[in-house]
């Protein structure tokens, strides 16, 4: 990926970039934004307000330094931020934008130790994994048929109260063209017109499976907690969108998608509204396989905090080899449920080393299944996560 000559520069960053990547990335993004406000479309601005954004593109740098002479670690992430770039129209002129406000910022926050050859080394590392995600960014816009920041209009037909702070939206095509295909796991990308003439783009994961007549979001309200902004997209489609509504969305992308079409036993453990992908997957399954055998867990708050239960129930009734486990933090005597936060150690046994495992739900949680299903014996190969939101490649650090 980089000569041999820049290499011992790239690795002599990894400290670096662990004790200074939050600095970095954080002014990266103030110099960014600042010189090219019209580049906010692109990026969450409430993740940036939380500093999360920051965070997770400095982990993104320090992962990129730390293993940049293992392409096989680095594939999978690679992918994913495909994914990500294509879903919001990322163009390869901003590419070049990008890589100067970064390289200006590890000089700015480095200081004397940003000496001229690994100024160097890091302006070869950028450009070539730039050129990378341009070549398969291109062919991901061509297989798809679509110029990028391409959106379709969508009528809303139906809006559903899963739970206390849950909708689910159910749409159609408002044109004359087919309902793109897609896989379970896959997502789509809302944009909205704020007050202000602000533009947003949000991505939510398509909740039900591929093959019906119209393509259902199920979208979940994030409020204000201390310091944290209220969601300003997840808001506005809480307290707009109606049927009858329509928005603009973009052709579903996404690499976290579970194989429905096998016959092997699949896992599916999630959280919040880590469920939703995983619902997709489920009623694709019950469409073209309901004898396959299937654990299906969920954790949440309590059952208020419960989206898609009756999706669930439905996979039950023609599902015969479907497992249900659902764990509540504050659980008040319901029946089939187990209080507390998921563990590994009250799931139905399986194969551990032939079932593939799909995880989804906030970081923590994450973190903490990703760790118990190691120590449990699953192979990390067999396991798969997304975390909505962005994410700090911890599994890579």
């Amino acid at each position: 990926m980089i000569s041999a000559a820049s290499r011992p520069y790239i690795d002599a960053s990894v400290p670096v970039l662990r004790e200074h990547g939050l600095a970095i990335t954080s002014l990266f993004y103030k110099n960014m934004l600042g010189e090219h406000p019209e580049l906010t479309r692109l990026f969450n601005m409430g993740n940036q307000a939380r500093g999360a954004q920051q965070q997770s593109l400095a982990s993104a740098v320090f992962a990129y330094a730390a293993n940049i002479g293992t392409p096989e670690a680095l594939g999978p992430v690679v992918k994913r931020i495909v994914h990500k770039h294509v879903s919001v129209g990322i163009r390869a002129e901003h590419y070049p934008i990008v890589g100067r406000h970064l390289l200006a910022s590890i000089s700015a926050t480095l200081g004397e130790a940003a000496t001229p050859p690994l100024l160097d080394a890091w302006a070869e590392a950028y450009n070539s994994l730039a050129k990378l995600l341009i070549a398969a960014e291109a062919e991901m816009y061509s297989t798809a048929g679509i110029e990028p920041g391409a959106t379709r209009p969508m009528r809303v037909t139906e809006v559903k109260r899963e739970s206390d702070n849950v909708l689910s939206i159910r749409f159609v095509a408002d044109d004359s063209q087919p309902l793109p295909t897609f896989q379970a796991g896959q997502y789509v990308s809302i944009a909205v017109d704020l007050p202000g003439g602000r533009h947003q783009l949000r991505q939510y994961s398509l909740s039900d499976a591929f093959g019906k007549e119209s393509m259902r979001i199920s979208v979940k309200r994030e409020d204000a907690i201390d310091t944290t902004p209220a969601g300003e997209v997840s808001n506005w489609i809480h307290a707009n969108v109606e049927a009858g509504s329509v928005l603009r969305v973009t052709h579903p992308f996404g690499e976290f998608t579970p194989d429905t079409e096998s016959a092997e036993t699949i896992v599916l453990l999630s959280a919040g509204v880590g469920i939703t992908p995983m619902v997709s997957a489920l009623n694709r399954i019950a469409l073209v396989n309901p004898q396959r055998r299937v654990i299906f867990a969920h954790a949440a708050r309590d059952a208020r905090h419960h989206p898609l239960q009756a999706d669930v129930a439905a996979a039950q009734a023609v599902m015969p080899n479907l497992q249900v486990v659902t764990f509540y933090e504050e659980a008040n005597g319901e029946a089939d449920v187990l209080a507390g936060r998921m563990e590994v150690a009250r799931l139905p046994e399986w194969e551990r080393d032939v079932a593939e495992v799909w995880v989804c739900g906030p970081l923590k949680f994450m973190q903490a299944q990703w760790l118990a299903l190691l120590d449990a014996g699953v192979p990390p190969t067999r396991l798969h996560r997304e975390v909505f939101g962005p994410e700090l490649l911890d599994h890579l650090l």
